[in-house]
């Protein structure tokens, strides 16, 4: 990583005074996560990208929005639910942060719902891909869906009538339903109810005919057919509406079982609280007001939708076979040169080649299952691998990794899972998981209520000789086949004798008690992890003049702790570089004279969600030093999560990872640079060969991949 050959200007002892913890230096954390949302949404809008790569990211700015309210809004409201005033980093309270969320939020979804109509739809029309609504299909196509109702839609129906005896139904977190005034003609009596749409069931966009790629809205179905749901009574009014509840929760620290505490709140979780309502926007004002009425909701936790709501189920049209002309064309990941099968078409050790030197992969370029999943499964296969011990945050249903350790058990291995319950919104998955690795006779541990185990690593005991050898693999994301293909990771696989025996002391640590006063190289938190990275800001403050310029640049999703920001503010203000590359929330003010004009900060969102982290420090003009690991800049990473960062000591190693981090920050095909005000602008390629990290790293791995398998 090299520094600029101009040094920064240094600042005056008077900037250097200046405090550092004024809340004018920094941005609020939820706006900064909608900063991102947008982000999401300025590729729907990108007129540039394939059709259906649009329309995927107009139903993920939907997904994203959605746990945003049931975790991050939820927690404001409980906030002034309670009364609490505490300012937050940006000077704002709860409440005025709560109103400037609704406003940001309304005027994306209207963007959103523009993009949607007056260009996403036309042009898979041109296509032949429609959406429409009821009162546009012919009489026959009306037929048709009037049976289909009758066959598959009608049995599954519930409705659910208010009245006497019957109180207000409950509605679950992110149902679709539709809200209907009835009317008695025998006795003119007047009720409300309220029709579940049932798209957990049956397909959210039905087919107007059989292998017919024109769709209508199943809420839109079951509208037009609520007289065969109440009949005999008049329908005086209808119309969609959809609800957000709390979906996060807490487990007791005391908790003595923390499986059963987690089942217990996870069947609390449906009955959170009401945080959010989404109304259509042709809704009658009185069946409006019946329904806040009815769901204790306040005026600025209701948000009028004037379109389809949920559009993540977009997401089926996504899916539609075929369309190849629609997409990104596709990209299949390679196997990292060292670990390709050799001469004669025989599968390489993966331990033998970590024995010749450390190896990197970097996810999705190089392939997770001739990689990771074969370095578990070749170590299953051992019969010198004593033991095998593995972290769990988030997997996938039908990931190999877990049955391997179930087959390492049953093989007479000593088999550990550390896996963590309180992975938001992968909690069932987990538990089903852990209760078949226990029935097979796999160590699992469940960790501690009060944190989380978020770090990624895998630890193989190996007998060698006399003695044992560890071999360890440390991720910057989850053992997720499915995200492993979606998410930019790093994973470094090495045999490094110190690294072994901290990753050791960590396992030990999470399955037993004690509390390591240090660790040999790696950083873990909570106890280390937030001070070896403030030691190495310090250590580049301390070096840096100009002969020898220091410079820090860091990778990540979040940054947030003021700890950290405080820090490079610091380091700015002595005048070394500081490049940021930051995909979500980043509470840092750049630019900012005296402080941070020294810092950039950039954001990459493209085809591949941007997920690794890597933290770089150049000082003493002696190698840059590099970690990469599971943890972002955050309080809740660095005090109340397992977290382990690595560092990159193989100097080729060091250098891939640099050489991605400064391609990243190179990027201007799909990034956006940060200014002191908050304004995230896209940057516009300015040469002739446009920059882009994602396409310049595919291409990078293919040719790498050709040449090891020339070589061979």
């Amino acid at each position: 990583m090299t520094t600029d050959a101009t040094t920064p200007t240094i600042a005056s002892a008077a900037e250097l005074g200046r405090d550092l913890t004024d809340s004018s230096l920094y941005f609020n954390r939820e706006l900064s996560w909608l900063d991102f949302n947008e982000r999401v949404l300025e590729l729907a809008e990108d007129s540039s990208a394939p059709l259906m790569e649009r329309l995927k990211f107009c139903a993920i700015f939907t997904s994203n929005l959605d746990e945003f309210f049931m975790v991050r809004v939820a927690g404001l409201l409980d906030q002034v639910d309670a009364q609490v005033d505490k300012l937050l980093a940006d000077g704002r309270t709860p409440s005025e942060t709560i109103d400037a969320i609704r406003d940001r939020v309304a005027a994306m979804i209207t963007r959103q719902t523009r993009v949607l109509y007056d260009e996403l739809r036309p042009a898979l029309a041109l296509n032949g891909i429609e959406v429409v609504s009821m009162a546009t299909v012919t009489e026959e196509q009306r037929a048709g869906l009037r049976e289909r109702f009758r066959r598959q839609i009608f049995p599954v129906l519930t409705p659910l009538a208010v009245g006497l005896g019957r109180p207000f139904p409950y509605i679950s977190n992110l149902s679709l339903s539709l809200a209907v005034l009835l009317r008695d003609p025998y006795n003119d009596h007047r009720t409300f109810a309220r029709v579940k749409v049932p798209k957990e069931v049956l397909p959210r966009f039905i087919p107007v005919a059989e292998n017919s790629t024109v769709f209508v809205p199943l809420e839109q179905v079951i509208q037009d057919n609520l007289d065969a749901l109440f009949p005999g009574i008049e329908i005086l009014d209808s119309d969609v509406f959809r609800v957000t509840r709390d979906a996060d929760f807490e487990v007791s620290d005391e908790a003595d079982d923390l499986l059963a505490a987690v089942e217990a709140e996870l069947r609390q979780r449906r009955f959170g609280e009401v945080v959010r309502v989404e109304f259509g926007a042709s809704m009658s004002s009185k069946l409006r007001a019946e329904l806040s009425e009815a769901l204790h909701v306040e005026q600025r936790e209701t948000y009028e939708i004037d379109g389809l709501l949920d559009l993540q189920d977009l997401w089926q049209i996504v899916k539609l076979p075929g369309y190849a002309e629609l997409r990104d064309a596709p990209f299949v990941p390679v196997t990292q040169p060292r670990l390709q099968d050799d001469e004669e078409g025989e599968e390489v050790s993966v331990m033998a080649a970590m024995r010749r030197g450390d190896i990197l992969v970097h996810h999705p370029y190089d392939s997770f299952v001739t990689s990771v999943e074969r370095f578990v499964e070749q170590a299953v296969e051992d019969p010198d691998v004593l033991a095998i011990k593995q972290t769990v945050y988030r997997t996938s249903d039908d990931s190999p990794l877990v049955p391997a350790l179930i087959r390492a058990s049953e093989r007479g291995k000593q088999a550990v899972c550390l896996v963590e319950l309180k992975a938001r919104f992968d909690e069932r998955a987990n538990i089903n998981w852990a209760r078949k690795m226990e029935k097979a006779g796999v160590h699992v541990v469940y960790g501690h209520p009060s944190l989380k185990t978020h770090a990624k690593c895998v630890l193989v005991v190996r007998r060698e000789g006399d003695g044992i050898r560890h071999y360890v693999h440390i991720g910057t994301g989850n053992y997720h086949a499915k995200t492993a293909r979606l998410y930019t990771d790093f994973g470094i696989f090495t045999c490094d004798e110190q690294i072994g025996a901290d990753v050791t002391e960590m396992f030990n640590q999470l399955t037993g008690y004690g509390r390591p006063r240090s660790y040999r190289k790696v950083l873990v938190a909570p106890q280390h992890l937030r001070d070896g990275i403030l030691a190495e800001i310090e250590r580049v403050i301390e070096s840096h003049s100009a002969q020898t310029p220091g410079r820090i640049a860091m990778k990540m999703n979040s940054l947030v702790d003021g700890a950290c920001i405080r820090a490079l503010y610091r380091a700015s203000q002595v005048g070394v570089r500081v490049d940021l590359n930051i995909r979500g929330i980043c509470c840092l003010k750049p630019g900012v004279a005296g402080v941070s004009e020294n810092i950039r900060v950039v954001a990459v969102v493209g085809r591949l969600l941007e997920h690794s982290r890597i933290y770089a420090f150049s000082a003493y003009g002696s190698e840059t030093r590099v970690f990469i690991g599971s943890s972002d800049l955050m309080p809740r990473n660095l005090d109340t999560r397992v977290e382990l960062l690595a560092p990159a000591l193989d100097p080729s190693v060091r250098a891939e990872i640099i050489d991605a981090l400064e391609r990243c920050l190179a990027d201007d095909t799909n990034a956006w640079d940060l200014d002191s005000e908050g304004s995230w602008t896209r940057l516009i390629p300015s040469g002739s060969e446009p920059r882009s990290v994602q396409r310049e790293l595919m291409a990078g791995h293919i040719a790498r991949a050709s040449e090891g398998v020339m070589q061979a």
